[in-house]
This record gives C-alpha cells, structure tokens and sequence, in this order.
C-alpha cells in the first residue's frame, strides 16, 4: 500500500481518497505546486495534510481564520498529530514554545495568519526549520478583484523566493478564470498543476424569491423546514443583523449575532457556540463562515442579495457539508441593487475595478430573475455545462409562470422618459396608478399621457415590472440623483414595437417539498430528529455520549466523529474494537481514545 492510502486509513479512518485527492496528493510528495478549486466539503485539507505527513518536516498551512485555528488544530491533534499555531492570540511563553518545537523537528503542521510572514522574525525562524510544503488556504483572498480580498495575501509571493525548495498548495472553494489566474500571478504559481474538481453541489436546494414581508417569509421558512436546524442568516448591515437576531431569539430559536462590529470577545463565544451546540442559528454579515468546518449547516438564507455569484457561492456553500440535503434561501428587491450600485459607485476602486463589479453585480441579479434552472446558471458562470436541469431548485421545482408584459413595460418606460429620467420607482407608481398625494401635483405629473393608466397593476407588480426592466438593462439606476431611473439605449427596440417582452410573475417562496410540512411549535430546545431507519433512542444514545467526550476535550462534537459515522455506527453496532476499526471515520487514534467507550455503549444498547 502507498504511504498516502495508508495514512488516510490508519490516520483519518476513510478507505479510499475522492478524486482528484490521490493525484494532488502525489504532485506534492513529488515536489510539484498545485493549484486546487474543490467545493466547499469537498476534502481540500486532506490535500495538504497528507503530504505533510509523507514529506519530511514541517507543513506551514497560511490561513486567514485567526479565530479558527484553535479549533482546526485542536481536530488534528484528535487525529494523533503533532499540530500547533502561531497568532496574535498567544502569549509571549506560548510563541516560544512553539518556535522551539518546529526547530526540533516535533511538529507535522503549523498554522500562520498571513501577517505573521511580514515579521523578519518569522521568516528566519521558517529558514532554520525543515518544511514539508506551505498550503495557501483561501487562496482567493490574494485576488484584488474577489469578494475576500485580504491585502496581508499579497505578503505570499515571497515564499517562492525565500522557499524555493518547498512546494507550494493554493487551495479556494471560489475562484471564476478572472480570480485563477490571479492567483497564479500572484502567488507564482505558474507551473503548478491546477486541479479543478467541479463546483456543483447537488444536495443543496437553491431558492430565490423577491421580498415580500421579509421576516415574515424566513419565519415560515424556518418553522415549516428548519425548525430545530442549525443555520447561518446572512445580511448586509451591522444594525439589521442585531435586529433579526434579537427578533429571532423573541420567536423561540436560538440565534446569535456576529459582525465586526462586536467584541473579540464576543464574537468569539458565538462562533464557539455555534460550532459545539445543536440548532443555533448564526445571523451574521460577511464578517462570518469562512472556514466553518460545521458539517450539519442545514440551511443558509439571505435577507438581502450578495454582491456577487462568488459570494453567493461561498456563503450558501456552507451548508450541507456532510453531503445530506440543505437549502438556500435568498429574499432579494431593487432596494438591493440600488443600495449595491450606490456602495460600489461611492468605493475608492479604479474606474476598471468598479466596471468589473458592476459586471459581477449585474450577474447576479440576473441569476435572480432568470426563469430557468438555477444551478444551470451557476454552474455556467464558473465556467462548468449540466447536462439537464437539476431538478433541486426553486424554478425546477417550481416552473416560473411568465406574462406578456410588452404594453407595460413600454408604459413604465414613456413614464420614465416623460417625468424627466430623474425619479425613483415609488414616484414613477404613483403617477402610472393616478396617485394623487403632493408630489405627483408639485411636478404637475397629473397632466402627463401616462398619468393613471397603469391602474389596473398593483404597486408591487410595477415594482416587479421596474425590477426586471432594470436587471434587463432597459432602464438604469442615476445614484447622482438619488436613485432616479433614466432609459438605455437597448430599451429602443421595445420602445419601437420591434420587440416582445415576458417577464417572471413574482410569487412567494415555496416549502422545497411538494406538500407543505405541518408547523411544528416554536420550541428550539428539543434535538433534531434521528435520521430516517435508525433506532432514535441509540441515536441519541450516541449522540449523547459524543456530546460529553467533546466537552471534555473542549472541541465541537464533530471533531470527535461526524453525524455520518454515528449514522454507520448505528446501522452495523460493531461489538468488538476490531469492527469498530473499520467504520468511516475512525483512525488509530481515534478508536484508541474512544473505541472502547462507544463499543460498551453499542453492547449496552443491544
């Protein structure tokens, strides 16, 4: 057997690697770079960490995830290996001891915040030490043009430099060609192998619909599908994630705020237990995720449209890592983009950085308003074909119904064009309903050809109307005058009745399944159910005991074993510790330090 299978069995207790897992593997104990894309669970750290035990010396993992690293080298050293960090967290005594192991040889992986290779210091102590490999994670966060930039990324091209001996990993979830190949630039990464293992992400249900009663649509959402799940709630402001978790927590679920503008402190003791208790829902910015290795995310929901598709990406990627079923909700209106278009066109960015946002801006609202299979369209944007549509999607799911809405559009258009190309939508419905409050009689608009035709359309339909007309690119938004819409010139065509126009009829978010679940109370404190065919008392049996063993190590209950080998444990209730031994999952390490209390366990039960 070769060394890296036979790691990945003994050591991480899996049988076999996933593809292309074998083939990064072997380019890094050759010596070789890699470039690697692989969604979001997909397996990235085993490609590094393998190497890291294979190759002699020490692996140097740069991670951007400062509050992490405790953890993720706390799930290591589960594993039997020698790991440790150094960040701004530790205390003087802590640094050195750490320093001092690398130099004798005692570590296999060592976690550095990007920052700590602008220390002389640091960069000397990597001199003297025998380095396995340094593994980039995150690697997008070097690219100026993503949605993570960090400007402390840009610090890595040193180490080709510095470390021309060792190989180098770039690893990242999100990357489109644009991003690669900035990466591969920045980084010097140009003969290094890239790796790309696909983007799709079959298991999680991708559904968008416009705003209506915002809180009122994620309460159904949650009490109808996720009533005792654990999730993330995204939204764009600091003050508006307060308030959603706060009124969360007053509808009975157990939900925390993180945003940076939160103390350390606090932001800490969140994450923590976001990541070690059942059911907690995170409402956050953008401030939060990356790097959750939480496995049992069942749900991301947006309350307000992300930049860009890379973002909305990474974010909805945070669910469903164990591979089971998990959704994505996103409410979205034109307030949206408005709100987008005026940050982006107030941002200290180059005039080339602000057409290439307003680019990645614009896709995204048109994955919103697109009629056809959701996933088709992301899959297309990151340069990958499906061959059939998903059938797991909102407009899958539910076919989008469309209207005839050529006579209407042109409406809204002439009412655009004859109040001046200066007034936001609000005003625009009040003089096409025949409104007739102040401002319709200060602009004397009641005389205007258009003034009250439009009355046999509610305001949200014109309000969808306008949406769509600017997502199509008919109309734009004017941020020097407060938001008023003014025509383009693709709007000529339809204008001149040389062309039709159908557009989405806007209909409330549905319940995933065909028949709606029935509303369950607003209790959050009972356990998730045990998976469908396993015995819920031994389910909880083990849970219960997988609870207290992570407690006592001070780590969340999935570095102990995940929900998937329970789930194995459960179906097969090996009784001895060689059966134990070839559950999924289970490495030497582990089936020495647990194996015996969950084999009395299962014998109990039986």
């Amino acid at each position: 057997m070769n060394p890296a299978l036979r790691i990945l069995q003994q050591v991480f207790g899996y049988d076999s690697f996933r593809p292309p897992q074998a083939e990064i593997i072997a380019t890094l104990i050759e010596g070789g770079d890699a470039l690697v894309l692989m969604p979001t669970g997909g397996g990235k750290s085993l490609c590094y960490q393998i190497p890291a035990l294979v190759r002699e010396g020490c692996a140097v993992v740069i991670s951007p995830l400062i509050a992490l690293m405790q953890d993720q080298v706390s799930a290591l050293h589960e594993l039997g290996l020698r790991a440790a960090y150094l960040n701004s967290t530790l205390a003087w005594d802590e640094v050195r001891r750490v320093e001092d192991a690398l130099l004798r040889g005692e570590l296999d992986l060592l976690y550095l915040a990007p920052e700590r290779l602008k220390q002389e210091r640091t960069l000397e102590l990597l001199k003297q030490a025998s380095l396995a490999l340094f593994a980039i994670d995150e690697a997008h966060c070097v690219s100026q043009w993503g949605h993570d930039f960090r400007a402390d990324y840009l610090e890595l091209d040193k180490l080709a430099v510095e470390f021309p001996a060792a190989p180098r990993i770039a690893l990242t979830a999100t990357a489109d060609v644009r991003t690669r190949k900035e990466i591969i630039e920045r980084l010097h990464l140009h003969q290094a192998r890239q790796f790309i293992a696909g983007f799709d992400r079959p298991n999680i249900c991708y559904r968008i619909a416009l705003k209506e009663n915002p809180r009122k649509q994620l309460l159904r959402f949650l009490r109808e599908e996720h009533p005792r799940d654990a999730g993330i709630v995204y939204c764009m402001s600091r003050q508006k994630t307060e308030e959603t978790a706060t009124w969360l927590a007053q509808e009975g679920f157990n939900a925390l705020p993180y945003h940076a503008g939160l103390s350390a402190a606090q932001r800490e003791a969140n994450q923590a237990r976001f990541l070690r208790e059942d059911g907690i829902i995170m409402v956050a910015t953008i401030a939060f995720g990356m790097g959750i290795d939480k496995p049992d995310v069942r749900f991301v929901a947006h309350l307000d449209m992300p930049k860009t598709i890379e973002a909305y990406y990474q974010e909805t990627g945070r669910a469903g890592r164990d591979g089971h079923s998990a959704d994505a909700l996103l409410l979205y209106g034109l307030q949206d983009v408005l709100k987008l278009r005026q940050m982006l066109a107030q941002s200290q960015g180059s005039e080339e950085f602000k057409r290439v946002e307003q680019h990645r801006l614009n896709a995204m609202l048109g994955l919103c308003e697109l009629t056809t299979c959701r996933r088709e369209a992301l899959l297309r944007y990151f340069g990958e074909t499906l061959p059939r549509p998903c059938g797991n999607c909102d407009t899958c799911l539910h076919p989008v119904q469309t209207w005839d809405a050529t006579e209407a559009a042109r409406l809204a258009l002439s009412a655009v064009y004859r109040t001046g190309q200066r007034f936001g939508v609000n005003h625009l419905i009040d003089v096409l309903r025949g409104g007739n409050n102040d401002k319709v009689f200060q602009f004397s608009h009641q005389h205007l050809n258009v003034y009250g035709r439009g009355a046999q359309l509610s305001a949200n339909e014109w309000r969808s109307l306008f949406r769509q007309l600017v997502a199509r690119n008919y109309l734009s938004v004017d941020l020097d005058a407060y938001g008023g819409l003014r025509l383009e010139q693709s709007c000529r065509a339809l204008l001149r009745g040389e062309e039709t126009l159908a557009l989405r009829s806007d209909i409330s978010v549905k319940p995933a399944k065909a028949a709606k679940a029935a509303k369950r109370d607003k209790a959050q404190n009972t356990p998730p159910p045990a998976p469908l065919n396993l015995d819920p008392a031994l389910w909880e049996a083990l849970r219960a005991l997988r609870r207290r063993l992570a407690d006592a190590q001070q780590v969340p209950p999935y570095v102990i074993f995940p929900n998937s080998t329970l789930e194995e444990l459960c179906q097969r209730r090996p009784a001895t510790l060689d059966e134990f031994s070839h559950i999924s999952g289970v490495g030497a390490s582990k089936l020495e330090r647990y194996g015996p209390a969950f084999v009395e366990l299962l014998r109990q039960h039986v």
